[in-house]
């Protein structure tokens, strides 16, 4: 099946909003450094229970946080 969008986040800057590091992110929702990382590059894409920890962890709306954009049709 062919992929319709995309995931966009705003970690980086509700992070920089809070002053929080990678680390204390992933610290907050129990994963490492690294997958915040990843996530934050559009590297790797969540799970929707990760999501809806990580938006918990900022007090926002998943949709707040996570955005899905669709891909025009070609």
């Amino acid at each position: 099946m062919k992929k319709n969008g995309q995931l966009y986040n705003r970690l980086h800057v509700l992070r920089a909003e809070k002053k929080w590091s990678q680390q204390e992110l992933a610290t907050r929702v129990g994963v490492t450094r690294q997958t915040i990382a990843s996530i934050e590059s559009n590297r790797f894409n969540p799970s929707l229970i990760l999501a809806f920890e990580i938006s918990a962890s900022f007090d926002k709306e998943i949709f707040e946080v996570f955005q899905y954009k669709i891909n025009a049709k070609e």
